[in-house]
């Protein structure tokens, strides 16, 4: 498999051991954000930088709060504390991330009814798309689809977890896309965060990866054959037994 070449200014999670007194050593992610060039609005830059840096956090892949430490924020970047602070200000406007006082900036982890709220409100969008793609995309774009999964014909997706959860967040990403109602798009952004880590955890449970394969390509299929009615039903539905599998084998905050 080839390996992946992140794009420039791609931002990684990295990783910080802490002691916990209830039990053996546990490894809650960290920002690791390199410093920012200085040729676009300061605000701007830092904002884009720790929103890109959340978004591909593992968030729920552990039970701790994820904690941003503002100084260490302003070191890694390169820039004052104040253009952190703005980023911040519009960041928990977003909903990305939450301030407690005396304690500091929080990254928001939504509770298990919130998820199961939220993987609803996006079946309801993407189910949507998919009927519009149907009717307006192009037989090259559908067919695109199918190479979303290229790299995983010779080798099976669950021993590379994190890499089919990229590829399977830019299936969906893409039908979104395909709509061609940028009203869908927007709308359904701000809940993309918490999808992508909620089905980057389902992925490793329960063998959902053969299930989610097989899905895909009978929505590939719907799509390619130009029945809306049966794309829509089956997006709706590969989206539904995500909120099912969520109620019942999901381990999130209450």
């Amino acid at each position: 498999m080839k390996p992946f070449q992140p794009p420039p200014g791609h931002v990684k999670a990295a990783h910080v051991v802490l002691p916990d007194p209830n039990g053996p050593v546990v490894v809650p992610p960290k920002l690791n954000i390199a410093p920012i060039e200085t040729t676009a609005s300061l605000r701007t830059l830092a904002y884009d930088a720790i929103k890109r840096a959340i978004t591909e956090m593992d968030i729920y892949g552990h039970p701790h709060e994820i904690r941003l430490d503002e100084r260490q924020l302003s070191q890694d970047l390169g820039v004052s504390r104040t253009p952190i602070r703005e980023a911040l200000t519009l960041l928990e406007q977003e909903g990305f991330v939450r301030s407690a006082p005396r304690r500091g900036i929080f990254v928001v982890r939504k509770s298990k009814r919130e998820i199961i709220e939220m993987i609803l409100v996006w079946a309801a969008l993407e189910s949507m798309a998919a009927r519009l793609a149907a009717e307006r995309a192009s037989a090259a774009e559908i067919e695109a689809l199918r190479h979303v999964f290229d790299r995983f014909r010779t080798e099976p997706p669950e021993e590379h977890p994190d890499e089919y959860s990229e590829a399977n967040m830019a299936f969906h990403q893409t039908i979104i896309r395909l709509s061609g109602c940028a009203l869908i798009g927007e709308m359904i952004e701000n809940l993309f965060i918490h999808m992508r880590a909620i089905r980057a955890v389902s992925m490793r449970q329960q063998d959902r990866t053969k299930r989610s394969i097989e899905e895909h390509r009978q929505i590939i299929a719907a799509l390619e054959a130009r029945d809306a009615d049966r794309a829509e039903r089956l997006v709706r539905d590969h989206t539904l037994g995500l909120a099912a599998h969520v109620e019942r084998y999901g381990v999130f905050p209450e």
